[in-house]
């Protein structure tokens, strides 16, 4: 990891929910503790691949991340963790840390998307960047838009404290990604 450990917050895959002024997929992570999360909007492709892992669904055919995982198996090589490392322009981004079977480390650029859902597969950690998580609450704050009830609200707009609310009214059926 080219940062310091303590820069960056492990996080987990708390669900994956539908926008509901866009129909966007959005995957939600968040903390051990369940004191933060992020939201990260990602395509329906992106989702599905998310979904199947999260449900244990295998496809009678490797999906691509499964490929990219068997590829890693067989090189000798380990997923050790993907890490959402920048907020920029309304666009997260990702790396995917990797040990070579030599021991040699390197990391990839990725989508946030196709990072979480190889960490997904690989049960590996995934860790957001403390000035991410800052800067997501800050973006979401300076939007500032007029109250709306959840269920009607552009979530793009809101604040992080704003989605602890949503998120503890929602039962666990509305984090359910339809496939």
């Amino acid at each position: 990891m080219s940062a310091h450990r303590e820069d960056f917050i492990l996080m987990m895959v708390g669900g994956i929910t539908i926008d509901p002024s866009t129909k966007m997929p959005i995957v939600v992570l968040k903390d051990p503790d369940n004191k933060l999360n992020l939201p990260i909007w990602i395509g329906p492709l992106e989702a599905t691949a998310m979904a199947t892992e999260l449900e244990g669904i295998k496809p009678q055919r490797p999906m691509t991340h499964d490929l990219l995982r068997n590829l890693l198996t067989e090189f000798g090589a380990t997923v050790e963790a993907a890490e959402i490392t920048e907020l920029r322009d309304n666009t997260y981004f990702a790396r995917i840390q990797l040990k070579s079977r030599e021991g040699r480390a390197f990391e990839l650029d990725s989508r946030p998307s196709d990072a979480i859902a190889l960490a997904l597969r690989t049960k590996s950690p995934i860790y957001v960047a403390k000035q991410v998580l800052e800067a997501s609450s800050e973006l979401h704050e300076s939007q500032g838009e007029p109250q709306q009830q959840a269920s009607e609200q552009n979530l793009a707009g809101v604040s992080r404290d704003k989605w602890s609310e949503i998120l503890e009214r929602m039962a666990p059926e509305d984090f359910k990604y339809k496939m």
